[in-house]
């Protein structure tokens, strides 16, 4: 019994794994049908979407039944509950990539980034993706270190996000109410995106060393929705 109980704790893990390289490509295609008004890129981002939520859903009955049939203690409980709280934050990036992607099928045949946050929108999404691809190590091999790398990313998108702001409410923007939203919301986006994925980072972190307060020190996420 306890073999089987820790083949499906590896399950677990190696199922978290393959949901968040599914995000990697879905935030990946997402900015750059965004970047490049790609509207096929875009719909195939929106009806992966629904890949991610499945396998979100199967992954959180694996766990339940975990709970359920095993009755975990100590370090195995932690990782079922964090495992559970980590895919919500992975289903919720993959909405992310999915709003991304809506706003660049929405705007076709015109592009969606606004006249002036090219280059903005561009940097925001490539941290994004290195952010996705780099969750995805990190819940492969628990390296701390990434978890680091994930924060200082996210400091990045962060301030890319105040200056979209201060663009947008600047007195030179000369953007349409239209252009306004989408570069609001595109922004708004990139920097939950982000979020999540340091939220993720931080569980990862409490669930290697068990100390929530040594996880704050490392990873400190804004709220997540």
């Amino acid at each position: 019994m306890r073999e089987v109980f820790h083949q499906s704790l590896e399950d677990v893990q190696s199922r978290l794994v393959e949901i968040a390289d599914l995000v990697a490509v879905a935030i990946d295609r997402a900015t750059r049908a965004f970047g490049t008004s790609d509207v096929s890129l875009a719909e195939e981002v929106i009806e992966a979407d629904a890949i991610i939520d499945e396998k979100a859903v199967a992954l959180d009955e694996l766990a339940i039944e975990i709970l359920a049939r095993q009755q975990p203690v100590a370090r195995d409980l932690r990782i079922v509950v964090t495992a559970l709280r980590v895919s919500a934050s992975l289903e919720r990036m993959g909405d992310m990539a999915e709003h991304i992607a809506q706003l660049a099928r929405s705007r076709f045949p015109e592009r969606a980034i606004p006249k002036g946050l090219k280059g903005t929108f561009t940097r925001m999404g490539e941290l994004d993706v290195q952010v996705a691809r780099r969750l995805a190590e990190l819940l492969r091999t628990q390296d701390l270190r990434i978890a680091e790398e994930i924060r200082d990313a996210d400091d990045d998108i962060d301030e890319l996000h105040v200056s979209v702001f201060e663009k947008v409410l600047g007195d030179s923007w000369k953007g349409e109410a239209t252009a306004t939203v989408d570069a609001t919301l595109a922004s708004r986006y990139h920097e939950r995106f982000a979020d999540h994925a340091v939220s993720v980072a931080k569980k990862v972190v409490y669930l290697a060393t068990g100390d929530w307060a040594g996880a704050d020190d490392e990873v400190t996420p804004t709220p997540v929705v």
